[in-house]
């Protein structure tokens, strides 16, 4: 959102924050549209519910009444670039591998067009109703574990959509928990607005609050609603989702790029995430590798409970080191180069100065995220033969250096995907 901020009147308003809802202060020229319950847009899409906010859009359910299903609305910034759309609309074309999987796990747009308000000119689009997010669902658990039929199915399902958009030519750019979503079940259309509300709960409104100057006689500025509404709950608990409501759409293509027709050197991805290419090789562009790194980073996420990396208010070095403890040294001029080493390793990479207990490897991370969590709770894991072969898939995706790792072609023919996630994705692949 770059306007300009000195002679934006709305940036001089503060606001009582709310949890789970957007800051209002991006309610400005060049930010948000101010949306309500009941809204019409496009002679056709009513407004019925809130699905959730990101730093570039909001996001709506709405019903459309020619089609008389429930659609998700994306109602952009007014400063955003167009690019996403445009990214979505090339991988959805339809001469493109009609029969490759991965295609249905890409959202396609089903409508485009340009709201004109208060706040700019707002690029909105339609796709099909999503339920929840991966990392919602685990949100909503309290033991944050997914069934191990789901895993494997919802990671074969992440590495054939990975392996479409890069066969487009397309890297993601922030693979995640987060931008993977369910797909709404097939009866879902079928709910009246009575049903929608008796099930998952009615939109609830809190109305926004200034916190600087009158509000009697300086009254919210027309460009911010006046009420606040906190986004529905579609989800389930992570393992309670079974292996037919397990049908994946990967999202947020805001951070995707072209390596042919463009050179990316930063990533935005989150810093747990985040390829260690972008920090110690800074010059080099970003290409599909890149994606690869944290394709595995989100696989572990699934079959896990716990990040592979993990790190609260964490530094470089911080992740650099949990980088070097979970996959060991370095390639030798990175490590020569990495100025808070000599304090955090030896030569040779064992640790000094931190308590033995703040070091895990691969092994230990496995045992206390994967195997430990999973018998506590009584979640069925995975035997020895199985594991080898995830640990088989995983630790080349996580090659430190960029061009050591597999391509999505070469993931897929590996042999957990083969016998193991693949498989239980065939189960429901004709229901996708």
């Amino acid at each position: 959102m770059d306007t300009n901020d000195d002679d934006d009147v709305n940036n001089h308003f503060l606001y009582e924050p709310l949890e789970e809802v957007e800051r209002f202060e991006n309610y400005r020229p060049g930010g948000y549209h101010p949306i309500q319950i009941g809204d019409h847009f496009h002679s056709r899409y009513r407004v019925v519910h809130k699905l959730g906010h990101g730093s570039y859009s909001t996001m709506w359910l709405a019903y459309d009444e020619q089609s008389n299903k429930y659609v998700a609305l994306k109602v952009c910034v007014a400063s955003s670039n167009p690019k996403e759309v445009n990214i979505i609309s090339t991988l959805t074309r339809p001469h493109y591998s009609v029969h490759n999987p991965g295609k249905t796990m890409v959202p396609s747009i089903l409508d485009k067009f340009t709201i004109h308000g208060p706040n700019g000119n707002h690029t909105c689009y339609v796709t099909a109703t999503a339920r929840v997010s991966l990392s919602g669902a685990k949100d909503g658990s309290w033991i944050r574990l997914f069934q191990i039929d789901v895993a494997r199915s919802l990671s074969a399902q992440l590495v054939l959509a990975v392996d479409y958009v890069h066969a487009r030519g397309i890297v993601h750019g922030d693979i995640h928990l987060g931008n993977i979503i369910l797909k709404v079940p097939p009866n879902f259309d079928l709910l009246t607005l009575d049903k929608l509300y008796e099930k998952y709960g009615a939109p609830e409104l809190e109305p926004i609050v200034r916190l600087n100057g009158n509000p009697d006689t300086n009254p919210l500025p027309p460009g911010v609603p006046s009420h606040a509404i906190t986004p529905v709950w579609l989800g389930e608990a992570s393992e309670k989702i079974t292996l037919a409501e397990a049908r994946i759409l990967l999202t947020d293509f805001g951070e995707a790029f072209s390596p042919s027709k463009e050179l990316r050197y930063e990533s935005h991805t989150p810093l747990v995430l985040r390829p260690p290419e972008v920090r110690f090789e800074p010059k080099k562009p970003l290409s599909f590798s890149s994606d690869i790194w944290t394709l595995a980073c989100t696989i572990w996420s699934i079959v896990a409970q716990r990040p592979l990396f993990e790190g609260c208010l964490a530094t470089e070095d911080d992740i650099t080191c949990e980088h070097v403890d979970t996959l060991g040294v370095l390639p030798p001029e990175w490590w020569k180069r990495w100025e808070a080493r000599q304090n955090k390793f030896t030569e040779d990479g064992k640790p000094i100065n931190r308590p033995y207990n703040h070091f895990r490897s691969w092994d230990d991370r496995f045992k206390d995220s994967v195997e430990k969590p999973r018998r506590d709770k009584g979640v069925p894991s995975f035997d020895a033969k199985e594991r080898d072969a995830i640990f088989d898939m995983l630790r080349p995706m996580l090659s430190f250096r960029p061009e050591d790792r597999p391509s999505t072609k070469q993931i897929l023919e590996s042999e957990w995907m083969v016998k193991w996630a693949l498989p239980e994705y065939g189960k429901i692949q004709n229901n996708t």
